[in-house]
């Protein structure tokens, strides 16, 4: 049986969370691309599934040829710049006459479409981005969305069988984080919680937020 391979594009809450996408703790940030979409320009950085390019995108409001992310004085700063002069990260900006691959759009449900497993709390969560495949790649990214008039907070796995099977582990909230971070120290018996600077001595999750919640997290 023949799978469809397609592009599936989620909206995010702000600039800010695309960068912080592209660029936060990443050794190597994302490459990112503006292109046209519905009639308007966008900037956007995806992830590749076994059957579909997923496409995280915000509307292109100023142009240039970086995305900049900087933290200072414990907090971040993200803009569009024309150069690498300052002590940043920047992720380089593809401007695209065209899409970003040749797979036909089909937005609304994916053959990748995310299982969602609720995870009891927000440490659990936390732990389980530790990988002892490859513990020295941690994929550290949690993604928080809309869903039943409050709000869930989660994060992908996947599971390799003879298909690729990909999960949405979640945790509920009490309402819509308004800060960009779960900061975490498990090692000393700490819970975790939501912080917008660093401190020394904590591990921190970056958190990307949807604009609206998407059928591809499964909910």
């Amino acid at each position: 049986m023949s799978v469809t391979q397609n592009e599936c594009y989620v909206e995010l809450s702000s600039f800010d969370d695309l960068a912080r996408y592209a660029c936060a703790f990443q050794e190597y940030p994302r490459r990112v691309y503006s292109q046209d979409l519905d009639g308007s320009r966008i900037i956007s950085s995806s992830i590749s599934l076994a059957n579909t390019l997923l496409i995280f995108y915000v509307p292109l409001e100023k142009s240039g040829r970086y995305v900049s992310y900087q933290v200072t004085s414990g907090k971040e700063i993200c803009e569009i710049v024309e150069s690498t002069k300052t002590n940043s990260h920047f992720a380089p900006i593809i401007h695209m006459d065209s899409k970003i691959s040749s797979l036909s759009i089909k937005s609304k449900k994916t053959s990748d479409e995310f299982h969602p497993i609720k995870v009891k709390d927000l440490g659990s969560l936390a732990r389980l981005t530790y990988d002892p495949e490859f513990p020295d790649e941690q994929k550290l990214t949690l993604y928080a969305l809309p869903h039943d008039d409050s709000w869930v907070l989660g994060y992908i796995t996947s599971l390799e069988m003879d298909n690729v099977y990909y999960n949405f582990n979640y945790v509920e909230l009490d309402s819509e984080p308004t800060k960009h971070f779960v900061k975490y120290q498990g090692h000393q018996g700490q819970e975790p919680e939501f912080a917008d600077k660093f401190d020394h001595g904590y591990s921190y999750f970056p958190i990307i937020k949807l604009k609206t919640s998407h059928p591809i997290f499964g909910f």
